[in-house]
């Protein structure tokens, strides 16, 4: 890999950035400074620095986003905005995509990685990670609604499986689903004659929305978060 692909990647500095520094003698690789931003460096064993930073490149990245309204939970689209458009270009270029998708009306918590074995596990039907909602609804909920709700509904030929509604209000509250059908929560509300007016995912599996981001901010999970993420996946916590 280029020295000024590793350092953009590794978002330490532009690729102008590192020209400029490598002609200043800033930067050295495995102990030697380098004068040219496009000379080759195994970023996973050589050592390199930036102005006295070591650069640490990650091969797999995972964020956690809180989607804001309008954008679609795709790598591009024609039309719409896409969430990859709320990251700066460094993260752009490194292949991220998001693990599972959100209608584009839909808010709250997506997780964007480049990890593609890790989503694919996360998104197996078989692994029926729980994904959790807060909703708001048109018409109150009866206890009639919530049970037939929790015991799958008919949602255009497909029966939903099994899931858990918490209501705070009667027309507010928290659903709890294992699968991610298209447009599932929406439909399923109207499959007893109610319409979602806000929908908003809180958790997937283990991670958990983290209050402080705006919408649209995001973050790097935390090493723990990750921990919890590759257990829930049953995959080896490095790969």
């Amino acid at each position: 890999m280029r020295l000024d692909k590793m350092l953009s990647e590794c978002g330490i500095a532009t690729r102008s950035e590192t020209a400029r520094a490598a002609r200043a003698g800033k930067i050295t690789v495995n102990g030697l400074p380098v004068s040219r931003p496009d000379c080759k460096v195994d970023p996973e064993k050589d050592e390199v620095f930036y102005c006295g930073v070591r650069a640490v490149y990650q091969r797999f990245l995972y964020l956690m986003l809180n989607k804001p309204d309008g954008y679609v939970s795709a790598t591009e689209d024609g039309r719409d905005p896409t969430v990859l458009e709320l990251l700066p270009e460094e993260y752009r270029t490194r292949g991220l995509f998001p693990c599972g998708r959100l209608d584009k009306h839909t808010l709250g918590l997506m997780l964007l990685t480049n990890d593609g074995v890790l989503s694919h596990r996360l998104l197996a039907p078989k692994s029926h990670v729980t994904k959790t909602y807060a909703f708001r609804v048109k018409f109150p909920l009866s206890e009639e609604d919530v049970t037939s709700l929790e015991g799958g509904v008919d949602i255009g030929g497909y029966l939903t499986k099994p899931c858990t509604v918490e209501l705070t209000d009667p027309k507010e509250g928290y659903i709890s689903i294992t699968e991610g059908k298209y447009h599932q929560i929406k439909l399923m509300l109207q499959a007893v004659h109610n319409q979602i007016t806000y929908l908003e995912r809180v958790s997937f599996g283990p991670l958990t929305l983290d209050p402080s981001l705006a919408r649209g901010e995001w973050r790097p999970l935390t090493e723990e978060e990750l921990k919890t993420l590759q257990k829930e996946a049953r995959m080896p916590e490095n790969p």
